[in-house]
């Protein structure tokens, strides 16, 4: 058979462009497994990467009617990962807005950033919302995993589907220890040049008796101003940081297990009241995130008709602020609080049948619950921008993956066919205004066809939906002043009857694998989409102010006042294409890629999503198995952005290239011994990315040694 029921080798992701009309850009995907040549000169295979985010049920990456990605934690540590844009900057489609400090970076998907992405921690859902912070706290040190969807996902997980998902996956003992070993520790010691960033972390990990194993991890990281391409320094980004996990889990019975994990993200910051800003307010934040999880799992190989998962967890987002004293650090504000609680329980199950000898399905259903409460305080009142409401989310969903070989014993090669449905229910209240609730479904199909084993055609269709939040719905108050006469005000004003926004998508592309091109054992393969997004009801922000002298007169009181509320556009269409390509042989890899995103406002044609420029991105190295190294060079490039509505949203292309280099001995001496070096930005290179108010960061040296006992 072709493919589907078959195993099939991995593949990196790279682009074959052309910089002739147009500069292409992209994201790559580097790969967690590298190959090798064994010492009888025969050739390790590289596996197709597995995702489980993209089905609820594992399905190898290449054979889905999509694009998917997966990061995993050799590709996280030589990199040297200190936030998630350090992680997913070179996936295609995938942008952090927000600029460089760490707690106001917001990630994108395909044009879709917010609650249109749907963010997870071992699948609890992390549903933090702010105007200027970011959206989730995770420390990368604390992952083995990270898997992004791009495109709708709401079939299987609800509202905030339009965009995608990005699910972390943190650690596990079995990702330290082999199956000969029992116990373990490692410790961690970094440091990088451009915000002066210290790092240190200590892991242990256990598995005392069959069937039970511990991990636990804390990291700490210090950093303080980020030095700009420009040669200037963005100041107000201190950062004091300690992050930790303990996991625990335990199989009983047969084929029963059951985990519990414990994970959470304090920093203790200093910077303005908009982490995203580049003003010289100085805030004192306190960014916390704790995330309780229990997971219940059944998987029994002789058992078709029950593949059970149940997880249950409470996540608690806050971040409490104090304006301090630019000069002497003095406390001179009032308390300012926000604080998002999610609860969260998820069932899904797995029956496989056998329907034929050339037919096969498998049927992945559940049901899902979840509530956010938000409350906001500003000393002992209430917050102004921050409504005190709560939402519940109700989701029942099936789907099926079907496998058919040889078609009516007509047709070559395998098909994969993927229905699914979600209903969801909703309901968003506060004492504000008026509740809003709706119900929702959400269908897809997916189809991919390989007529031959090196050979992929695909596409897909689905709808999503996305439901108002509450600061969408019910913010009140004042947005921001401006200190003229007896002061401009603009104030928020509430809409709570706010439709959710909905998408229509229409994906479709293709792929290539090959072996032994150049020489036995090695690997190539290219993967291509092209996506039509149209969108009904997208939920957008206007804001209305008088310009003072302009449009009216500051000195008489309310003369100038403005607002800001919420609103739905009508029709609006987002377009883009992705490609993904690699080859690698025993000494040498490189991977390339490609991304494009467009969209307007069919009423106006005015540009919306959150819009990015052309990318392409090259990685390369050379393996040094003499020495058990691996160099390598990295680069990111852009192509002007000028396609805008606004002189102000313009930027200037721009190309960043990176040098790493990583040592892992295996001499009896030095084994466990694990050393990366790296310069981002080799060149400091002075540019500014999209939706954001501020240069990057320039030069940055840094270097990780770490070190593991086993026994």
């Amino acid at each position: 058979m072709a493919g589907f029921m078959g195993p099939i080798q991995r593949v990196k992701a790279f682009t074959l462009t052309t910089l002739g009309t147009c500069l292409l850009t992209a994201a790559v995907q580097a790969q967690d497994v590298v190959q090798a040549q064994g010492s009888d000169g025969t050739h390790d295979k590289i596996l197709d990467p597995i995702s489980v985010t993209a089905t609820r049920n594992p399905i190898k990456a290449f054979e889905y009617p999509g694009m998917v990605t997966v990061v995993g934690r050799e590709e996280i540590e030589s990199r040297q990962a200190s936030t998630p844009d350090d992680i997913l900057n070179f996936v295609p489609n995938v942008e952090f807005t927000g600029g460089p400090r760490r707690t106001g970076e917001v990630p994108s998907i395909r044009g879709f950033d917010g609650p249109d992405v749907i963010v997870l921690i071992d699948g609890a859902r992390q549903n933090f919302g702010s105007a200027h912070d970011g959206r989730f706290f995770v420390d990368p040190s604390l992952l083995k995993q990270v898997e992004v969807l791009r495109g709708p996902a709401s079939s299987l997980y609800g509202s905030g589907g339009t965009g995608g998902v990005i699910e972390f996956q943190t650690i596990d003992a079995s990702d330290f220890l082999a199956p000969d070993e029992t116990f373990g520790a490692k410790v961690s010691a970094g440091y990088q040049t451009v915000n002066r960033e210290r790092l240190g972390t200590m892991t242990g990990f256990a598995t005392p008796v069959e069937g039970l194993d511990f991990v636990g991890s804390i990291t700490r990281r210090e950093s303080g101003s980020i030095e700009l391409g420009d040669g200037s320094e963005l100041n107000n980004t201190d950062d004091d940081i300690v992050s930790g996990l303990f996991k625990g889990s335990y199989e009983f019975a047969d084929h029963h297990s059951i985990e519990g994990s414990f994970s959470t993200f304090r920093n203790d910051a200093q910077e303005p009241n908009n982490g995203q800003a580049t003003t010289s307010d100085v805030f004192d934040k306190e960014v916390q995130s704790d995330n309780y999880r229990v997971a219940y799992k059944y998987d029994n190989p002789n058992n078709d008709l029950i593949n059970l998962d149940v997880i249950a967890y409470y996540t608690d987002q806050r971040v409490d602020e104090v304006e301090l004293d630019p000069a002497t650090f003095a406390v001179t504000g009032e308390l300012l609080k926000r604080n998002v609680d999610t609860y969260g329980f998820r069932l899904d199950n797995r029956s496989r049948l056998s329907l034929s000898e050339d037919i096969g399905v498998t049927f992945t259903y559940g049901g899902e619950y979840y509530e956010d409460e938000q409350d906001g305080a500003r000393g002992s009142g209430d917050r102004d921008g921050v409504p005190d409401a709560e939402a519940s989310f109700f989701g029942a969903f099936s789907q099926a993956e079907i496998t058919v070989s040889e078609a009516f014993g007509v047709i070559p090669g395998d098909f994969l066919i993927i229905p699914g449905l979600r209903f969801d229910s909703y309901e968003v209240s506060s004492s504000i205004a008026d509740s809003n609730e709706e119900t929702a479904l959400s269908p897809r199909l997916g189809v991919s066809y390989l007529p031959t084993d090196w050979l992929l055609v695909f596409a897909n269709y689905a709808e999503a939906f996305r439901a108002p939040t509450f600061d969408e719905l019910f913010t009140t108050g004042t947005h921001f002043q401006i200190p003229i006469g007896p002061g401009v005000v603009n104030r928020f004003v509430p809409n709570s009857d706010l439709s959710p926004q909905t998408t229509q998508t229409f994906e479709f592309g293709g792929g290539l694998t090959f072996n032994e091109v150049m020489e036995p054992g090695d690997l190539l393969q290219f993967k291509a989409s092209h996506f039509l997004i149209w969108g009904e009801d997208f939920i957008d922000q206007d804001v209305d102010q008088p310009t003072p002298f302009v449009d009216c007169n500051p000195f008489i009181p309310g003369n100038c006042d403005g607002t800001t509320t919420t609103f739905n556009v009508p029709e609006a269409k987002l377009w883009g294409s992705e490609i993904e390509a690699s080859y690698e042989n025993d000494r040498f890899l490189v991977s390339l890629g490609f991304s494009r995103i467009d969209g307007e406002n069919e009423e106006t044609g005015e540009k919306i999503g959150t819009l990015t420029p052309d990318q392409v991105t090259v990685n390369t190295a050379v393996k040094l198995p003499e020495i058990n190294s691996l160099v390598g060079w990295r680069v990111l490039a852009a192509d002007k952005f000028d396609e805008v509505d606004t002189e102000a949203e313009e930027r200037d292309g721009y190309a960043v290239h990176d040098v790493y280099f990583s040592w892992q001995p295996t001499d009896d001496l030095l084994q466990g011994i694990r050393v990366d070096l790296g310069v981002d930005n080799i060149f400091d290179k002075s540019y500014e990315r999209v939706n954001t108010n501020a240069n990057e960061p320039g030069r940055n040296f840094k270097g990780l040694v770490s070190y593991s006992l086993k026994w």
